[in-house]
C-alpha cells in the first residue's frame, strides 16, 4: 500500500511543463490500450496470423511495463532511464524484426531472414547504448556503426530478400509489407535524432537543443502501436478476404 502511494504522490508531482514526465505517462497508458487491444482480438481473424498479433500485444506489453518504470525513474531522478528504455527496446525491436518474418511466412519465408533482422537489430542496439552510456566520449563513432546495423535493415526489407518475398506474395500482405517498411525508414529515424540530442559531438550544434527523451518516447508509440496496427489490419483483411 505505501508503495501503491507512493507511486501515485510521483505522479501527482509532475509539473504542468514537464513534457518529458508527461510523455512518459501517455506512452504508458497507450501502450497498456494497445496490448489490451491486441490481445483480445486475438478470435477476430484467420488462425494463421494469430502469433503475428500475439507477438504485436508482446511488444506493447514489454513497452508499458518498462515505461512504468521509467515514468517513475524519471519523477524520482529527473534524468534520463537510459538503461529501462535500451533493456526496452533490446527485447521489442527485435520483436518488431520478427513481425516481418512472420507476415513474409506465406511467401516461404526462412528463419534465417529472422536471423539475420534481430542480429542487426541487436549490433543496431548494443553500439547505440555503448555510445549513450558508456563512451560518451566517441558516441559519433558507436552511433556510426549503430547506423550502418540500421541501414543494413533497411536494404534488407527494402531491396533485400524480404522485399523479394513481399513481392512474390503480393496482395495484402505486400501492402503491409510497403508500410511496415515506411516505419523503419521513417520511424526508426527518430531514434538517432534522439540519440544525437543526448550525446556529445560534431552535431551538437544541431540537435543539442532537443528534449532526448520526448523524441524517445512519441517515436516509440508511433512505431510499436503502428507496427501491430498495420499487423492487425492484415490479418483483419486477408481474413475476411479467404472467407468471402
Amino acid at each position: 500500500m505505501e508503495n501503491f502511494l507512493a507511486s501515485v504522490s510521483l505522479v501527482a508531482k509532475i509539473a504542468t511543463d514537464d513534457y518529458v514526465g508527461f510523455t512518459f505517462f501517455v506512452g504508458c497508458m497507450a501502450m497498456m490500450a494497445a496490448s489490451a487491444f491486441f490481445f483480445l482480438s486475438m478470435n477476430s481473424y484467420d488462425r494463421k496470423w494469430r502469433t503475428s498479433i500475439l507477438v504485436s500485444g508482446l511488444i506493447t506489453f514489454i513497452a508499458a511495463v518498462h515505461y512504468w518504470y521509467m515514468r517513475d525513474y524519471w519523477a524520482t531522478n529527473m534524468e534520463s532511464p537510459t538503461f529501462f528504455r535500451y533493456v526496452d527496446w533490446i527485447l521489442t525491436v527485435p520483436l518488431m524484426c520478427v513481425e516481418f518474418f512472420l507476415i513474409l511466412k506465406v511467401a516461404g519465408a526462412k528463419k534465417s531472414l529472422m536471423t539475420k533482422l534481430i542480429f542487426l537489430s541487436v549490433i543496431m542496439l548494443v553500439t547505440g547504448y555503448l555510445g549513450e552510456a558508456v563512451f560518451r566520449d566517441q558516441a559519433w563513432l558507436w552511433g556510426l556503426i549503430s547506423g550502418i546495423a540500421y541501414f543494413a535493415i533497411v536494404y534488407e526489407i527494402w531491396l533485400g530478400n524480404a522485399k523479394k518475398l513481399a513481392v512474390a506474395a503480393g496482395g495484402e500482405v505486400l501492402k503491409a509489407h510497403k508500410i511496415l517498411c515506411w516505419f523503419v525508414l521513417v520511424g526508426w529515424a527518430i531514434y538517432p535524432i534522439g540519440y544525437m540530442a543526448g550525446t556529445p559531438g560534431w552535431y551538437e550544434g544541431i540537435f543539442g537543443g532537443l528534449a532526448m527523451d520526448v523524441i524517445y518516447n512519441v517515436g516509440d508509440a508511433i512505431n510499436k502501436i503502428g507496427f501491430g496496427l498495420v499487423v492487425y489490419n492484415l490479418a483483419v483483411v486477408a481474413s475476411t478476404k479467404a472467407e468471402a
